[in-house]
């Protein structure tokens, strides 16, 4: 089984940053893309930034410019850093990867973190 367990949510003030980890843990075989999705209060679970295992990033537009994500593929973790942190930014932010097993390395499954609340008051 494999489990993502995010960390460093807070409350910040308005122009001020955070940084946010997430390790995987488990039988894993290999990470393919891994994901920072946010979900504000009373809306849809949305792509804040993704990265490949080769380093590519992809970013939506509410954080270009403002967040970077990063990961270690040799300790299975990814990052987001946030600066300029806005107040629409507050929400769950959610870890997501794309994980094979060592019982079976041909398949990528998604696997979801529990969540680490980020909130920025104005």
């Amino acid at each position: 089984q494999v489990q993502l367990a995010e960390s460093g949510g807070g409350l910040v003030q308005a122009g001020g940053s955070l940084r946010l980890s997430c390790a995987a843990s488990g039988a894993i075989f290999g990470i393919d893309v891994m994901g920072w999705y946010r979900q504000a209060p009373g809306k849809q679970r949305e792509l804040a930034a993704s990265i490949t295992s080769g380093g590519t990033t992809n970013y939506q537009d509410h954080v270009k410019g403002r967040f970077t994500i990063s990961r270690d593929n040799a300790k299975n973790m990814v990052y987001l850093q946030m600066n300029s942190l806005k107040p629409e930014d507050t929400g769950v932010y959610y870890c997501n990867a794309a994980v094979a097993v060592v019982a079976n390395a041909r398949r990528y499954f998604e696997v979801w973190g529990q969540g680490t609340l980020v909130t920025v008051s104005s």
